[in-house]
Formats: structure tokens, C-alpha cells, sequence
């Protein structure tokens, strides 16, 4: 579980994005344009950037809400906890951090085809709800779907981290701009170039990858690897053979649903990682991982409990952020 603590330091990465414009409020098309503060510019006080006691007096509630919500949600169905970490990251990775993922208009980002498979909405329109109910017009949907992605985590064992607040709700949201985030098909150098293009490196691309510790993904999107890879009709040849046994049983229907990590699906942990070293990457961008010589170590470290153990003691929360 220590290990996640590199994890935190990503999230920190998508999360610090704040937004100008009008405060939090309960129309579906709102929002601002984004800016990019750097982290510590993003722990100062100066009301347009994010501070963990943005809502200290305005909504002093809000977290314990969050939390009690989503670990109401969590404990009817473990496996919203990582819909709603993707749901962070899908929102995150297209306009920053501003709960665009969230408006339902025809065109937005929900609509697109690509983002069917994401869940997680009611758990967010629930929590907005009983938050109104204590502080009308005041925490953002930003906010809520950052601090719940959070809590999620903590539920399923992985560590807590103190949240800064104070994004605004977007109110741009276009379909065709979901094609920008990855969706499991692509090579190393596509998904390095993708990070960069957030302002972030190849560290970041292997520890985020992580979040594919929990979570489950459909037997149609991997039946490429598993009947016809790459045109040869045969399997990925990297697949290890147990495995693809069980994956062959397991999907006989392209609807069917597979855990991302096959031996702790229901804990926050550093076993996706060693499952890539076993060759029992779900997906093939995950695989990948481990066969390419720039992410390959960082893979090796990552699976080592006693390396993120060091990193814990020597890298706690604060100074991951202000780094």
C-alpha cells in the first residue's frame, strides 16, 4: 500500500488545475476557461488558486459528506470505486480538472461514444445534492469528483491525502475531444507523448497506470490479444499461458467483464505491477509497460514493496506537492 504514494503525487499532478470564472453553481453548462498553476503557487492562499481550507467557512461539511457518501456507494458496489477514479482521470486528462465529464448536453464529452463505459454520475449528483442541501451554490462538482476519487481510493486500502479546493465547474464540454485520452490500443511512444503533452513524464505514465490495481474491463477490448493480435490470428504471444487459458474462459461473450488485476481486485495495491512482471497484463498498453526499456525499471521498482516503503518514509504528502 505504501508504494501509492508516487500514485498521490499523480493525481496531484491532474488535480492542480484551477479554473477562473464564476463559483460553483447548479447549471450543467457553467464554467471558465483553465489555467495551470504550478504546485506551489497552487498552496497559496490568493483566493484564485486552490487551498485546503477553501471551504473551511463556507462548507466546513462538504468532506465528511463526500466521504460518507461515497463510502455509502462503495459498500453496495466495491467496483464504483475505480469508476469513479476513471471518471477523475477522463475528466482530468481532456480540459483539466473541471467536471466537464459531467454535463449532459448533446455533444459534450458523457455523450461521446467513447465515454459510454464510464459510471460513477450518480454517486456525484448524489453527493451535490446533500451538499445543497447544507451549503447552496457553494462547492464545486470539480471538487466533489476530485475528493471522491480520493476517498475511493482510501476505501479499497490505499493511502489518504489532503485535497486542495477550489475549482470552478467548466462549462465547455465537446465530444470529439475525448479521442485525446487513451483508451487501452495504444504503443509506449503514443502514451509517453500523450503525458508530455500534460506537462507530465514517463514516471508519471507507469505510477497513473497503477490505478489499473482496481477496476475491471470488458472482454471486447481485449479479444484482439486474445484470438487475433496484431492480424495474426493467433494470441499476443506475450500473454503468459495460464492466463490466457482464463481469459479464454472467462470471455466467451465480448460483454463479459474482466478485473484489471486477476489476484487482489478489490484492494488498492502494488500487485498490478507485479502481474506485469508474471506477464499478466490485462491490457496491452499495461503489458507493454513492462517489455519497453524506458518503463520496464520503473515497473521493477514499482512491484517492490520494500522501494515503496523507503519512498513513504522519505516522501511524505507535503513535499510530494510541493515538488
Amino acid at each position: 500500500m505504501n508504494f501509492l504514494i508516487s500514485f498521490l503525487f499523480l493525481l496531484l499532478a491532474l488535480q492542480l488545475i484551477s479554473a477562473e470564472g464564476h463559483p460553483a453553481g447548479n447549471n450543467e453548462n457553467e464554467a471558465p476557461s483553465l489555467i495551470v498553476p504550478t504546485l506551489l503557487d497552487s498552496l497559496s492562499s490568493d483566493d484564485d488558486l486552490l487551498s485546503f481550507a477553501y471551504y473551511h467557512q463556507s462548507c466546513p461539511e462538504a468532506e465528511a459528506i463526500i466521504n460518507r457518501k461515497v463510502r455509502e456507494w462503495v459498500k453496495k458496489d466495491y467496483t464504483l470505486a475505480a469508476s469513479l477514479l476513471r471518471l477523475h482521470f477522463h475528466d482530468c486528462a481532456v480540459r483539466g480538472c473541471d467536471a466537464s465529464i459531467l454535463l449532459n448536453h448533446e455533444g459534450s464529452e458523457r455523450m461521446a461514444d467513447l465515454s459510454k463505459s464510464l459510471r460513477g454520475y450518480e454517486v456525484i449528483d448524489d453527493i451535490k445534492t446533500e451538499i445543497e442541501k447544507k451549503c447552496p451554490k457553494t462547492v464545486s462538482c470539480a471538487d466533489i469528483l476530485t475528493a471522491a476519487s480520493r476517498d475511493a481510493t482510501v476505501i479499497l486500502g490505499g493511502p489518504y491525502w489532503m485535497v486542495p479546493y477550489g475549482r470552478k465547474d467548466g462549462k465547455t464540454s465537446i465530444d470529439k475531444e475525448v479521442q485525446l485520452v487513451p483508451m487501452g490500443l495504444e504503443n509506449i511512444t503514443s502514451l509517453i507523448e500523450f503525458y508530455q503533452s500534460k506537462g507530465l513524464n514517463v514516471l508519471d505514465l507507469v505510477v497513473l497506470s497503477g490505478a489499473h490495481t482496481i477496476g475491471r474491463a470488458t472482454c471486447g477490448s481485449i479479444q484482439h490479444r486474445l484470438y487475433n493480435f496484431e492480424g495474426t490470428g493467433k494470441p499476443d504471444p506475450s500473454l503468459d499461458t495460464n492466463y490466457l487459458n482464463f481469459l479464454t474462459r472467462k470471455c466467451r461473450w465480448a460483454s463479459e467483464y474482466v478485473d484489471l488485476d486477476g489476484i487482489t481486485p478489490k484492494v488498492f495495491d502494488a500487485e498490478y505491477y507485479k502481474n506485469l512482471q508474471k506477464n499478466m497484463g490485462l491490457l496491452s498498453t499495461d503489458q507493454l509497460l513492462f517489455s519497453d526499456p524506458r518503463t520496464a525499471p520503473l515497473v521493477s521498482t514499482l512491484a517492490s514493496s520494500l522501494q515503496y516503503s523507503i519512498i513513504s518514509l522519505e516522501c511524505p504528502w507535503p513535499s510530494l506537492a510541493i515538488f
